[in-house]
């Protein structure tokens, strides 16, 4: 009875552990995906040292439990204790790392609020200026999403005009309605969007526009972050009680 219990504790070591495989592939895609992909998320990542370091920490941990996933399954199969040990430790370390992280994204939740970003937008953001990481990357993302600063067109009355600027009062460019939403796009009407004809204009703030298009992706990645330290939980669990089943 207690072999029949120890060859099923394996198998199903072996199961959890193909799934956290599974998750660090998933992990190490999505990683890889943030870093790489031409549509203006390279830019966005560069630009903001927190999102930059997210991106390589996803990277890191997708590869380590990538790693993992497969010492646990070979050290399940095989009935190894050096390696169960060795998978229990590292498993542990991960696990409460990403809830530390959750916790920490938790507390400062409040630096992604719609007033935040409007005041680094009125604080920092200088229109056309694509020498400044900044205001390149807005105008990518406007651009992008065929938005208008946070709110609205209005987050840019209080932006100082450039002074070779002749047309443009108070609407950016990155604003202006476009044929095809990238920066190789030609503006439909540049004169009259720059001078403040409302249906040349995107006029929809990015805040909403990205907070829409993300939302789905947000409680799928909540859904997929709790089913991973779940999975991990009961992997640690199991190893465990093999280790100690194990003569």
């Amino acid at each position: 009875m207690e072999g029949d219990c120890l060859s099923c504790m394996k198998y199903l070591m072996f199961l959890f552990n193909f799934f956290i495989f599974l998750g660090g592939a998933c992990l190490l895609g999505v990683g890889i995906w943030v870093i790489v992909d031409p549509t203006g998320f390279r830019e966005i990542v560069a630009a903001n040292p927190l999102l930059f370091t997210g991106a390589y920490i996803m990277l890191a941990m997708g590869a380590m439990l990538f790693l993992l996933g497969f010492l646990g399954c070979c050290g399940a199969i095989r009935e190894n204790k050096c390696l169960l040990l060795f998978f229990f430790m590292f498993i542990l370390l991960i696990f409460l790392a990403e809830l530390s992280a959750a916790i920490l994204a938790f507390i400062f939740r409040e630096n992604l609020t719609r007033e935040f970003f409007t005041k680094e937008l009125k604080r920092h953001y200088l229109r056309n200026n694509d020498t400044d990481v900044f205001s390149s990357t807005w105008n990518s993302v406007m651009i992008t999403f065929a938005c208008c600063g946070v709110n609205g067109p209005e987050d840019f009355e209080a932006v100082p005009q450039l002074p070779y600027s002749s047309l443009e009062k108070v609407t950016p460019e990155a604003c202006c309605q476009r044929e095809l939403q990238s920066r190789e796009g030609m503006i439909v009407n540049r004169e009259a969007c720059l001078t403040g004809v409302e249906r040349f204009q995107n006029r929809q703030g990015c805040y909403t526009v990205i907070l829409n298009s993300f939302e789905t992706y947000v409680y799928l990645a909540g859904a997929l972050a709790i089913g991973v330290l779940a999975i991990e939980l009961f992997a640690m669990i199991f190893a465990m009680c093999l280790f100690r089943g194990i003569q």
